[in-house]
């Protein structure tokens, strides 16, 4: 049950509204009864406030609101809703069962009631059996981004607790031993160290889109040893691993000039993002502009062109395909504290969540969601939104 704590302020939000039918058994409401005239609401199951949400996005910032403060009073069920395939292959591998058993949560994770995920190429490319070697064992549960509620902790974690919102990727190591029970679930349990606290003025959706795209990005840039002064090729900066280097080499790396390629319809997309050129690669090659630069960042797998992209001494870094010397390999290894870092810049408005324009995907659209992934095209990031 959740109860109303009135509030001394004198400013005060405008009431939500609710709308006169009960919710069912099946809704994330069902058995919380939320009265919401002042400006905070009191669980009594956690003995916490969960603050009213921002003017922005009303109806979508209430509906979180209202969501995280149900999933924070209600328990949590033995099974669970999951996306799940028990052979390597195509979309046509992933059922949606309703019988997964939720994950136990060990000593230093936190179990999280999903709110919303997003998918990322190495989800396809793990599923297709590219990385059967170090993969973990079938049947998986896919997912590495994941945004929602902190419903229970384990006895080590120090800093989060019951409540929180919170965002993160699942997996340490993205191709190493991943995790087999991912993010496209109701549920999911996760080391305290891999995740941060929500920022404050993005929707679940917008934090999903973040996590493994967004430390992919820093840490690659940080291997380039990029700094003040310095410029920037990004290939591929309509993705989303490259629409973040984009906004990151400008704000927080200091970059003196900043390109990147995209489609002849993206153009102006990139110059919105910080991109001082952009270049359309269905009709330019750029390893043969006269301008070259200190560091590319390739997030397509082109690096056997980037390298004659570079001045002398200049940096490559790639995350994906074959490797031309000096060009280097890079897998991110998934990092709260990196998110920790980037909170205050996203809080600022100086990073932006970049989600295409055919999404979100509802829970139950995860193959058509894939499939439009998987098709390339892709604007920013594929976001799994709302999850029951």
């Amino acid at each position: 049950m959740v109860a109303l704590l009135t509030s001394t302020s004198t400013t005060q939000l405008p009431p939500l509204a609710f709308p006169s039918s009960s919710y069912s058994s099946s809704s994330p409401f069902y058995g919380a009864r939320i009265a919401a005239s002042g400006r905070a609401i009191y669980c009594p199951a956690l003995t916490t406030l969960l603050p009213r949400p921002t003017t922005r996005g009303h109806s979508q910032s209430r509906l979180e609101f209202l969501r995280a403060a149900a999933v924070a009073s209600v328990s949590v069920r033995s099974e669970m809703k999951a996306w799940v395939y028990e052979e390597y292959g195509s979309v046509d591998v992933l059922k949606l069962s309703d019988s997964v058993a939720v994950p136990q949560v060990k000593e230093d994770q936190v179990l999280i009631k999903v709110a919303a995920a997003a998918l990322n190429p190495v989800d396809f490319k793990r599923r297709q059996g590219k990385f059967k070697a170090t993969d973990s064992p079938l049947s998986t549960v896919p997912g590495y981004d994941v945004a929602g509620v902190v419903v229970k902790v384990g006895s080590q974690v120090k800093s989060l607790k019951e409540g929180d919102e919170v965002y993160g990727d699942v997996s340490e190591e993205a191709l190493n031993g991943p995790k087999q029970f991912g993010s496209l679930a109701e549920y999911t349990a996760v080391e305290e160290k891999l995740l941060a606290l929500k920022p404050k003025n993005i929707t679940f959706a917008e934090a999903a889109s973040f996590p493994l795209a967004i430390e992919t990005a820093y840490q690659g840039l940080e291997k380039t040893g990029l700094s003040a002064g310095k410029s920037l090729l990004v290939l591929g900066g309509a993705g989303g691993v490259g629409s973040l280097v984009i906004q990151l080499a400008k704000h927080i790396f200091g970059a003196s000039r900043i390109a990147a390629t995209a489609s002849t319809g993206k153009l102006e997309f990139l110059k919105s993002l910080g991109a001082d050129l952009a270049i359309d690669y269905t009709k330019e090659n750029f390893e043969e502009l006269p301008e070259k630069f200190d560091v590319v960042y390739d997030a397509v797998g082109q690096c056997d062109r980037a390298v004659k992209a570079i001045k002398e001494g200049g940096s490559v870094v790639a995350i994906t395909g074959a490797i031309t010397p000096p060009g280097f390999r890079f897998v991110v290894t998934s990092d709260g504290e990196v998110l920790k870092k980037l909170n205050p810049y996203i809080e600022e408005g100086k990073i932006t969540p970049v989600i295409d324009p055919e999404g979100p995907f509802p829970f139950d659209k995860v193959v058509e969601a894939f499939s439009y992934l998987e098709t390339g095209h892709a604007t920013g990031k594929v976001v799994i939104y709302p999850i029951p």
